[in-house]
């Protein structure tokens, strides 16, 4: 076949990640990937949720739907390698003059020029054939399989976007759940606290502007709690989108945030290049435009077509299929084009530039790759610094609010200091809150990041593709 064949460029690959030195390294079964990678978060209503994405989401049908456009168009392709086969036939009924008409020669008599009806026929086949002689058929064959990889891999992404996606809304829907535990909580301490000034109210040794300022504060508390549940209806609604499902039909009962914050074993890097989907697409894009180029130089070189035609033709029908009235030709024919001012030349050129820019693609997908990881890894290893900082932050600030509470029923504190405590345990609570969903979040990152449980031996082969073979990311 004409046009070079594909090889995968080589990349330089680092032999660890940076913010990997501090996690503990993983065994080899410890790093295989795995499919359903969200068990690893023990959340029951998250198992239950994540595969209803790949049966269910529309999205993701329409890209299986692309995936199956691309396979119909492999076996549009290989059509040309076949010959092509015809049949035909025909009958024609003909006749000349009318009935008894004659005509009277020159000696006298009369001589009968009347022709009755009669009946024709043909019956023939035809086999044409333009053999793939220099491999453009086969290379554009083999671009279209390389084509059909790639719209597999992009399945694969879009599946594993839409599984992180959820993952990510539920998250979001259980920290909405623990803010919404968190405000119940503060409106509970605002209500005792508001009970405690008006007692010193009434005993003479508070002022009404204490009154005052602690209903505000349980107001705003109040406030905050009927606020949170906005974020959480969006994010269930999210969910049934992501489910196939209309908001209406999918509930999701309270519940608290998710406790485990897994880690997902992120190997060597090499390995990253055959699990990520992304990656797999972009090399495959390579070999596809690869191809392009065997396309755009068996331009040119000539083609040779072959041609036969066997068949019968009888007039009359009569006798049609004897061999009398066989008929049969062979044929061949050879075209090229001599000149064409440059125009081939230019668009293997422009076939090869577009190979040399799926290259660059391809070594900045694997880059951005490697930074994703590096950016999940660095987070996790910070935000598990800071949890225990802030845990501890909450906790003082508890204290606090009990001892400006003690200090001010004696008398010696004024309520302001109370009511700084209090916001002050606010923000923190909030603070190890939202550490512990952004470290929720990162965790869903590396998985994701790191492929999930794709593999690039995973998409299907040319030989699946040609055969027509299911494919299920």
């Amino acid at each position: 076949m004409v046009g070079p064949n594909y090889a995968r460029p080589k990349l330089a690959v680092p032999a660890g990640y940076k913010e990997a030195a501090g996690w503990v390294r993983a065994t080899p079964a410890d790093a295989a990937p795995k499919g359903d990678w969200w068990t690893a978060f023990g959340d029951p209503q998250l198992d239950e949720l994540e595969p209803l994405v790949s049966v269910n989401n529309a999205s993701l049908a329409a890209d299986y739907d692309d995936y199956e456009q691309a396979v119909a168009l492999v076996q549009e392709e290989r059509g040309g390698l076949f010959p092509s086969v015809g049949l035909s036939g025909g009958a024609t009924r003909s006749g000349q003059g009318g009935s008894g008409s004659s005509s009277v020669s020159a000696s006298g008599g009369s001589q009968d020029f009347s022709r009755g009806p009669s009946t024709s026929g043909t019956f023939e086949g035809t086999v044409d054939w333009t053999p793939d002689i220099w491999g453009k058929i086969r290379r554009q064959v083999e671009g279209n399989v390389a084509a059909a990889q790639v719209s597999a891999a992009d399945l694969a992404n879009a599946t594993l976007s839409d599984q992180a996606a959820l993952a990510s809304d539920y998250v979001d829907l259980r920290a909405s759940d623990a803010a919404i535990a968190l405000y119940k909580q503060t409106v509970a301490a605002d209500q005792r606290a508001l009970q405690i000034t008006e007692n010193q109210a009434n005993a003479g040794v508070a002022a009404p502007s204490d009154v005052i300022t602690a209903r505000t504060t349980l107001e705003g508390a109040q406030a905050q709690l009927i606020n949170a549940g906005e974020a959480r209806a969006q994010y269930e609604h999210a969910i049934a989108v992501l489910v196939g499902h209309a908001p209406a039909d999918l509930s999701i009962p309270p519940g608290g945030q998710i406790a485990v914050v897994p880690v997902a074993p992120p190997a060597v890097p090499s390995t990253l290049l055959q699990r990520r989907p992304d990656i797999a697409a972009a090399e495959r894009t390579m070999a596809e435009e690869n191809a392009q180029i065997g396309v755009a130089e068996g331009a040119y070189y000539p083609d040779l077509s072959l041609s036969a035609l066997g068949g019968y033709s009888a007039d009359p029908i009569g006798g049609l299929f004897s061999v009398s009235n066989s008929l049969w030709s062979l044929g061949a024919d050879v075209s090229g084009t001599l000149f064409e001012g440059g125009a081939r030349s230019q668009a293997v050129q422009a076939a090869q530039f577009t190979y040399d820019a799926s290259v660059q693609s391809y070594r900045q997908t694997v880059l951005t790759a490697f930074q994703d990881v590096e950016n999940d890894l660095s987070n996790l290893r910070i935000l598990a610094q800071e949890a225990p900082v802030q845990a501890q932050a909450v906790a003082d600030a508890q204290t606090g609010v009990q001892i400006a509470l003690n200090e001010y029923q004696a008398g010696t504190e004024p309520y302001t200091t109370v009511v700084t405590a209090q916001l002050t345990l606010l923000s923190d609570q909030e603070s190890l809150l939202a550490i512990q969903q952004d470290r929720l979040l990162a965790s869903i990152s590396l998985y994701e990041d790191l492929g999930g449980g794709f593999t690039a031996s995973s998409l299907p082969s040319a030989a699946k593709i040609q055969a027509k073979l299911p494919f299920a990311p």
